[in-house]
């Protein structure tokens, strides 16, 4: 049995499931999210937790048990309170500011670098050098995150570069270190 796909996902007040065939939709205080689940696992709604269970024990339902519930409860999660990735940005000069829809990085190129969020994603400018990345939906988060980090990665002689907040960058010493 799959450890991670036998537990069961509560479900908070506020928080309204519908299934519909395999097409489970969850909506809560913060947005609605849907997702398609596989045909081999069936999930029972029930008055307060979602269940997720498997026909057969073979190697590739296993997998699907666990990423089949693993999904329904980041939908849960992300309903209710959110995802939240933060990113740092080190260098002289390098800058990050947003306006509207649109964040405008200034990473050392002779150009700035221009990025139009995605719908569903919203960015915080806490300082010039700190962002915050935000939204419902956690691949989404993640995937606007790491488009953002992709733009000026860290170095590793002076750290320069996007990032994360809880990243930490091995150094190197340079030719005089030898």
């Amino acid at each position: 049995m799959s450890r991670i796909g036998k537990l069961p996902v509560a479900i908070p007040a506020g928080v309204k499931v519908s299934l519909d065939g395999n097409k489970m939709t969850i909506q809560g205080p913060k947005g609605s999210l849907s997702q398609n689940l596989h045909e081999r696992m069936t999930v029972a709604v029930e008055t307060e937790q979602i269940v997720v269970n498997r026909s057969t024990d073979t190697k590739a339902d296993t997998a699907l048990h666990g990423l089949t519930r693993a999904l329904i409860n980041n939908m849960v999660v992300g309903v209710t309170t959110g995802f939240k990735k933060d990113l740092e940005i080190n260098g002289v000069g390098y800058r990050a500011e947003i306006s509207g829809k649109v964040l405008t990085l200034s990473l050392g190129y002779s150009h700035p670098v221009v990025y139009e969020l995605p719908e569903g994603i919203s960015v915080e400018v806490e300082k010039q050098t700190k962002l915050s990345v935000s939204g419902i939906d956690k691949q989404l988060v993640g995937s606007a995150a790491a488009k953002i980090r992709s733009f000026r990665k860290p170095e590793p002689y002076k750290g320069k570069g996007i990032k994360y907040a809880d990243e930490r960058i091995v150094r190197k010493a340079g030719k005089a270190g030898k």
